[in-house]
């Protein structure tokens, strides 16, 4: 998912009046910090897909590392920002992503539940908790995760079902010969909703363009 950063038209444009006192609001302090958050993101995204294509294994470590540096400074600017506005959803949101992305799962799943607090059924803080879920091995609370989205956010679950696939294929790439009897459960039951997806948004298509008739 691509991060948004607040635009102008979404608030007031920050106070850089000349003279002693001139301040920006709580509110617009928030939102800076959470443009500068996402600008972070970004680039720690850019840097986290580069180490999965290098080949190198230094390339590999830097760009790694790179990674870690730039959620961590992500996170810090989110968290600096519901400081200032705890009922930014959007921040605390992030604040679960890069939580998530730095290996903290238990601070992640509670930002994310801040979030699902603040405003309920936020789909892109279902996606992103459900991947957490999937990180922990919490497969039924993905899935469930997956089922709520596909009721409310077909594009959403979409994203979702595209994580459990790289997830299932990360564990099976990854395993020796452990058990995977989970993994290939999930992987049926992706197969399956994927197929169902399919059938409905042809259905959808189908009907829409009969109303035309």
């Amino acid at each position: 998912m691509i991060p948004v950063a607040w635009s102008l038209g979404d608030a007031p444009a920050p106070t850089h009046a000349a003279g002693a006192g001139a301040q920006t609001s709580a509110t617009d302090q928030a939102r800076l910090l959470y443009n500068y958050g996402i600008d972070n993101v970004q680039k720690a995204d850019a840097a986290q897909a580069a180490a999965a294509a290098a080949t190198d294994a230094g390339k590999k470590s830097k760009s790694s590392n790179e990674a870690s540096y730039y959620y961590s400074a992500a996170l810090a600017k989110f968290q600096q920002a519901v400081q200032l506005d705890p009922k930014m959803h959007e921040a605390w949101n992030y604040v679960g992503y890069t939580h998530r992305k730095l290996g903290d799962y238990d601070d992640a799943l509670a930002a994310y539940e801040s979030a699902l607090a603040l405003r309920p059924g936020y789909p892109e803080a279902i996606e992103y908790r459900a991947e957490a879920f999937l990180a922990l091995n919490r497969i039924k609370d993905a899935q469930q995760s997956y089922l709520d989205l596909f009721a409310t956010n077909r594009a959403v679950a979409g994203k979702l079902l595209d994580a459990m696939k790289s997830w299932i294929a990360t564990r099976k790439a990854g395993s020796s010969s452990g058990d995977l009897t989970a993994v290939n459960d999930l992987d049926k039951w992706v197969q399956e909703r994927a197929q169902i997806a399919a059938q409905t948004a042809s259905l959808t298509r189908e009907g829409a363009s009969a109303s035309w008739h």
